[in-house]
């Protein structure tokens, strides 16, 4: 007997011991099950419950301002100027609301072939909006919601969209809807308090088709263009100093794990595309002549009709080298269908400005010869043959490098086209501020008007000119 009392008092103990850790477990999990149960889901994940991660910028938050390297101001256009262009309306009952919410599924498509070239305005107006509403962005660039806060104002107005489908008058009308558009944005400009602060020279205006903005071009000139070259624009409209050069957006595929080398890639120098040309472009007729014969060169006459982009990548992908000569105008998407096939470009176009090439050296990767050489008999064959395996590779192994910098996507992703494009307009922020404040020099003594009161109709930006 005294024996067991001995064991049972021994028990005890342990006994207690272990009911008091049960308990003490049991309720600290059922506060955390509460706790979580309070807790949004967003949330949960942001600390880390519920097997969620925490977000970076731009994925599930909106972009901060205060560490973007570019605040923006954009305009609230109403969508005809933008994704009413693509047959987007607001949703809802009575249309209310300007933009699609990018967050979702409610991404208006843009069309694609040749349209996709000149889409730059649709890319970069999403990545505004994704770091408005969250959606994800690098955030370089971020909309502020008071011109006050901004380093720059974004004019959203897609013209190149407006000038390939409305450029043509359809009957009745006297002029063409791209006209209009363009009338009408120069009326909503004239009323912003915004223009006439900075009289337009921080305004940011997207205008890469060569012949969009046609007519307002000459009226919105103090104002950042962003365009493919400079062909059609007159210095005293558009130049270096002020501007922002883009890249097309490539219309062949990317050529993704590419391992064709120099011995994979037969054809040495390829070309195919319209050959006879206006203005610059002439000298095109000129080299097919000189180099139709020439061995292990393609060269000849191509368009996107039919088959003809799948026919252009395939030739691409199986040569060394591929020419970008001057059409039209000094650029074309071939410079950039050239680098995402890497096809080392060789590029003869006197006259073309290449898009970031303040950061980019196009040395290392391309091939460039002035045009007077180009058409002297032999010159460029001898060039380009008398380019080693090891030279061709080191630039072939860097376009690979580069290529991320032309590439135009929503959601956008680190240094593509659309960051490098912003951070290219960030470049210029400061010398816009001294163009404004050397336009302010002398406004106390114009009694007319002040910075805050806009003008009464839209003669004062009609009658500018450059």
């Amino acid at each position: 007997m005294a024996a067991a009392a001995a064991t049972s008092s021994c028990r005890s103990p342990l006994a207690w011991l272990f009911a008091l850790a049960a308990a003490l477990f049991f309720a600290s999990w059922y506060l955390l099950l509460d706790s979580a149960a309070g807790t949004p889901t967003a949330a949960r994940a942001y600390l880390g419950g519920g097997g969620g991660r925490r977000p970076g910028p731009g994925h599930g938050r909106k972009c901060d301002p205060a560490v973007a390297l570019l605040r923006v101001f954009m305009y609230d256009l109403p969508p005809e100027f933008h994704f009413g262009l693509l047959d987007w309306k607001p949703p809802g009952f009575g249309g209310g609301g300007v933009w699609p919410d990018v967050r979702g599924g409610g991404v208006p498509e843009y069309p694609g072939g040749l349209n996709l070239q000149h889409s730059i305005e649709y890319w970069l107006t999403l990545d505004l909006l994704a770091s408005e509403q969250g959606a994800p962005t690098p955030c370089a660039a971020v909309r502020v919601p008071r011109a006050a806060d901004a380093d720059v104002v974004f004019v959203p107005f897609f013209a190149s969209l407006s000038f390939n489908r409305h450029s043509r008058v359809v009957s009745p009308a006297r002029g063409s809807e791209d006209r209009a558009l363009q009338r009408r944005l120069i009326e909503f400009l004239a009323a912003r308090p915004e223009w006439r602060r900075s009289g337009g020279r921080d305004h940011v205006v997207l205008a890469h088709h060569p012949n969009g903005m046609l007519d307002a071009r000459y009226r919105l000139w103090p104002c950042v263009f962003v365009l493919c070259d400079f062909g059609r624009y007159p210095p005293s409209v558009a130049n270096l100093d002020k501007d922002v050069i883009a890249p097309y957006r490539h219309v062949v595929a990317n050529f993704a794990n590419d391992t064709a080398g120099y011995d994979d890639r037969p054809t040495l120098l390829y070309f195919q595309g319209a050959i006879y040309r206006k203005d610059g472009g002439s000298i095109r007729q000129e080299l097919y002549y000189l180099l139709k014969d020439e061995k292990d060169v393609h060269f000849s006459f191509g368009s996107v009709a039919g088959n003809g982009i799948a026919q252009a990548a395939q030739g691409m992908r199986a040569s060394k080298f591929c020419l970008n000569i001057a059409g039209d105008t000094p650029s074309s998407n071939r410079l950039f269908d050239s680098i995402v096939s890497h096809c080392v470009p060789v590029i003869i176009s006197d006259e073309i400005e290449l898009p970031f090439e303040d950061v980019l050296d196009y040395s290392k990767f391309s091939v460039i010869v002035r045009g007077a050489d180009a058409v002297k008999k032999g010159f460029l064959m001898n060039l380009i043959r008398g380019i080693r395996r090891e030279e061709w590779t080191l630039m072939w192994n860097r376009l690979k490098e580069v290529e991320k910098h032309f590439e135009y996507q929503y959601p956008s992703q680190t240094d593509d086209a659309v960051q490098m494009i912003w951070k290219t307009i960030a470049r210029k922020v400061p010398s816009i501020r001294l163009k404004i404040n050397r336009l302010r020099r002398f406004s106390r003594f114009e009694t007319n008007k002040t910075d805050e009161s806009p003008p009464h109709s839209s003669s004062w930006l009609q009658n500018q000119t450059p």
